[in-house]
């Protein structure tokens, strides 16, 4: 069987202040599914810490990012077709979800970690150190650029969680932080 891919011209990406949104009734099937985009500042969504729609959409905005920021290093090796930022999370997530199981590491928490470890570059770009950018000045931006996303997202639970993951695999302090570390490495010297 062949497939063809189809050539489509991007989706715009809207402000959620241009976007107006019903609110969900909380007795509806559909609640339960969508309560984490929930467009109501009263709903049991944002009460539990989920994100509101429009902060969802400003937030999901920030990361599209990633799908259109080459790799650094791929870039300056003149690879053909590089890979990009989210590529790389996605490949890293996948490796963790199909990974044999490691004592005392959580798989979960793993795909997490690797889905959220470069998000702040949708912000700063892919910094390397043949950028000139020391070690300390690249963990600030990334760490100004993060609570910034976090922010954008509304606070709350998820945003928490993000950031959580996110600084415990800078700081590489847990068994599922060296693990997804070292799946950053393969990545390197893989792909």
């Amino acid at each position: 069987m062949r497939f063809t891919l189809l050539s489509r011209a991007p989706v715009p990406f809207l402000s959620a202040a241009f976007l107006k949104f019903k609110p969900v009734a909380p007795s509806t099937a559909t609640f339960t599914r969508v309560s984490c985009m929930a467009a109501s500042p009263s709903s049991a969504a944002v009460r539990d810490g989920a994100p509101s729609a429009s902060s969802a959409i400003d937030f999901l905005s920030i990361c599209h990012r990633l799908k259109a920021t080459k790799r650094t290093g791929w870039v300056r090796k003149d690879v053909k077709n590089p890979e990009s930022i989210a590529d790389h999370m996605y490949r890293m997530s996948l490796m963790a979800l199909i990974a044999s199981d490691v004592p005392g590491v959580d798989r979960n928490k793993c795909i997490k970690m690797a889905i959220v470890h470069d998000i702040a570059e949708a912000i700063v770009g892919d910094i390397t150190p043949l950028d000139g950018v020391s070690k300390a000045e690249k963990n600030q931006r990334e760490q100004e650029a993060l609570d910034h996303m976090c922010k954008v997202l509304g606070g709350g639970s998820t945003a928490k969680e993000i950031a959580e993951l996110w600084m415990e695999y800078e700081a590489n302090s847990s068994p599922e932080a060296k693990f997804v570390k070292d799946l950053d490495k393969v990545c390197g010297h893989t792909f």
